[in-house]
Parts: C-alpha cells; sequence; structure tokens
C-alpha cells in the first residue's frame, strides 16, 4: 500500500486544524477576517482533490464566509464541520440509491473482483456511515448552535475524528472476522 501523497496529508491536517483555528482566532481576530480561512481551506481542497462533491462544499463554505464577512460574524464559521458532514452525508446515502456505494467503490480498489458476498457487505458498511453521519452532521450543527466555544472546538477538532477512528477500527476487525468465516465455510 503506497502512503498518501503528501498533498492529502496536507489537507488533513489544515481539516483538522480548521476548528482549532476559530476557537483561537475568537476574541483575537473580527469573524470576517476569519471567514477568509474558510474560504482559502474549501478552495484549497477543491483545487487539490477536483472531486464535484467538494465542489459542492465550497459553494457552501463561500456562502457561509459571506455571511460570516458581511455580518461580522462566527456562526457562519462553526457551521462549516456541519455543511462538510452534510455533504458526506448525501453522498453516502445518495451512493445506496445509485450503486455502487462508496464503500464498494473504495473496496474494489483493492480488490477489483469484489464477490457479491462482498458487495452486499460493503453496502451494509456505507448503510454504517450514513448512520454516522447523520449522528456527527447533528452534534456538529449542535455544538455550532448551542455549545460553548470550546466544547464546539472539542468535538469539531478532536472527539469527531476519534469516533471516526474507532469506526473504521471496528469496521477492519469485523470485516477480518467475516472473511475468516468467509474462507472456513
Amino acid at each position: 500500500m503506497t502512503p498518501p501523497p503528501l498533498k492529502t496529508i496536507f489537507l488533513g491536517a489544515l481539516t483538522l486544524a480548521y476548528p482549532l483555528a476559530v476557537y483561537f482566532g475568537t476574541g483575537r481576530l473580527e469573524p470576517r477576517w476569519m471567514a477568509l480561512l474558510l474560504v482559502a481551506v474549501a478552495l484549497l481542497r477543491l483545487l487539490v482533490t477536483r472531486q464535484l462533491f467538494w465542489l459542492v462544499a465550497v459553494g457552501g463554505a463561500l456562502c457561509l464566509a459571506t455571511f460570516s464577512f458581511l455580518g461580522n460574524a462566527m456562526l457562519p464559521l462553526k457551521l462549516y464541520p456541519a455543511l462538510v458532514a452534510c455533504v458526506f452525508l448525501v453522498v453516502f446515502a445518495t451512493s445506496l440509491v445509485y450503486p455502487p456505494t462508496v464503500i464498494e467503490r473504495l473496496a474494489r480498489l483493492a480488490e477489483p473482483d469484489l464477490p457479491p458476498e462482498g458487495v452486499a457487505y460493503t453496502r451494509k458498511v456505507t448503510w454504517v456511515w450514513v448512520g454516522f453521519l447523520v449522528f456527527n452532521t447533528s452534534a456538529a450543527l449542535a455544538t455550532a448552535l448551542w455549545a460553548t466555544p470550546e466544547v464546539w472546538a472539542f468535538y469539531n477538532g478532536l472527539l469527531v475524528y476519534v469516533l471516526m477512528g474507532l469506526l473504521f477500527g471496528v469496521e477492519w476487525l469485523v470485516r477480518r472476522r467475516v472473511r475468516k468465516g468467509a474462507l472456513n465455510a
């Protein structure tokens, strides 16, 4: 397995740093100037990834940044993680209606001749991710609207990534067990 390109690592770090930058910028910079950070993050992601769903996220980010800039308001900046989670939710859910699912596409990168059992399994995993993304979109929105800046930054800058890592880890363990069971059958 080849390591991710440097640009992917940079974008990941920038995405992780966004909530922390907003948190530490609060009280030091006016929200309108921090809105420029949101525009930069969104445009950079679009330019580097060149994926259609990021175009939607960039459009939403530009709207949020415009509201933040014009109203000098912090809330639109805090809504960006909820927007991104919602975009991912729509992408994953749509792939359930119009297969192949997102998880099947990822699985086929490693195993192009995925058997029917593998396709069924990836569909179930996609459902799990849809459930997680419903939760995450709701939590990101709730923390933006009602939580303290510290709770917002903690959830959107750390806890959600720990939860995603746990989900990846548990799914990896389940997948190993399912494969082992299939081989022994």
